[in-house]
């Protein structure tokens, strides 16, 4: 705001009214950056992402660095050929990078990881305008992507945790391994029991990573850690988690049994699949998710039922992606739905 000082024809001085200048909201800078936000979450997934790497060799260390590689370089591309500013020290196609190799199973071909990141980066994301111009979370759709394309890969490239050790070399390549999700699909809670035991050594086994599956369904303990550290930190909040999470629990434990209502194991879905990595690392996505808390709200809401859904009722035995990406579609509703209301009405115009 600022005065003006005029004379009048008579040498009297007049103070103009103050004239106002009116920015785009908000009007509050916290200190953050956008670089600063991404390389946080890129440091909360570290003691994860190296917990993988010990557990299943030098081969996650390669598809982790192919992905991040190819998701950096083709955003440097992008943005090269479509002449905007080179951004790649943001940090944001590194998490990309990151998270596209946590959904993936460890033991996928390496070569398939830079057409996933070319559907995540150019097609999802650059495309449409770069950062904050994306409908669907770029590292899903990546996922999606590889799932349609190679189906046999991404649900047979799943290996049990330390075989590399038993196989004598660095990499995961040994024989197959079912995913606690996969087995409790297809054979119930029985079979289940039978690989792992009852008990203490079940949720162990989950939350310490001893099972088979990507890298974002092991160590469930860790990943949940990393998401604690970004809500004490205020990068995130805790609506669109705490909603997906108590959603899921709920309706597994419900529906989940086989002995009837009320008899499933919700702790069991909870430490299993993708489903806290995506609580906190994708359903809390800035661009493709709802920014007001009864939004957020909402959304973890929808992301859990249709998670439980999928769980239950599908074909396939885990759903957080999926359900994630249909919640993405109906981001701008609830933008729209639960906006914040004015303090009053806009004047009328007189007559």
């Amino acid at each position: 705001m600022a005065e003006s000082n005029t004379r009048s024809p008579g040498g009297e001085q007049k103070t103009a009214p103050p004239v106002l200048t009116v920015g785009i909201s908000p009007h509050i800078h916290s200190g953050r950056t956008t670089a600063g936000i991404m390389w946080t979450v890129v440091l909360s997934l570290a003691p994860a992402l190296a917990a993988n790497i010990f557990f299943f060799g030098t081969r996650a260390a390669a598809l982790l660095l192919v992905s991040v590689l190819s998701c950096v370089c083709i955003e440097a591309v992008c943005q090269k050929l479509f002449r905007r500013p080179i951004r790649v020290r943001d940090g944001s196609a590194v998490i990309t990078g990151i998270l596209l190799a946590m959904i993936t199973p460890p033991s996928v071909p390496l070569y398939i990881m830079p057409l996933a990141a070319l559907m995540a980066i150019f097609v999802v994301k650059e495309l449409v305008g770069g950062l904050g111009f994306n409908v669907f979370n770029p590292a899903l759709v990546g996922r999606a992507f590889l799932m349609a394309c190679f189906p046999v890969a991404m649900t047979t490239a799943y290996v049990d945790p330390l075989s590399w050790l038993e196989a004598g070399s660095g990499a995961a390549d040994a024989v197959s391994a079912a995913t606690p999700l996969t087995l409790l699909k297809h054979g119930g809670m029985d079979a289940v029991l039978q690989h792992y035991g009852s008990g203490l050594r079940i949720y162990s086994s989950l939350a310490l990573g001893l099972h088979p599956g990507s890298m974002g369904e092991t160590p469930a303990l860790l990943i949940a850690l990393g998401g604690i550290f970004l809500l004490f930190r205020g990068i995130i909040t805790w609506h669109a988690p705490a909603a997906m999470l108590v959603t899921v629990a709920v309706l597994t434990w419900i529906f989940g049994g086989e002995s009837g209502l009320g008899s499933g194991d919700p702790l069991f879905h909870l430490l299993n699949g993708g489903l806290i990595l995506g609580a906190f690392y994708m359903a809390t996505d800035y661009v493709t998710s709802p920014s007001t808390p009864k939004g957020k709200l909402a959304f973890g809401l929808g992301v859990g039922l249709l998670t439980a859904l999928i769980r239950l009722k599908g074909g396939y035995p885990e759903g957080v992606a999926y359900a994630i990406l249909l919640m993405n579609a109906l981001t701008p509703c609830f933008e729209r739905w639960f906006a914040p209301k004015r303090f009053a009405e806009p004047l009328k115009a007189k007559a």
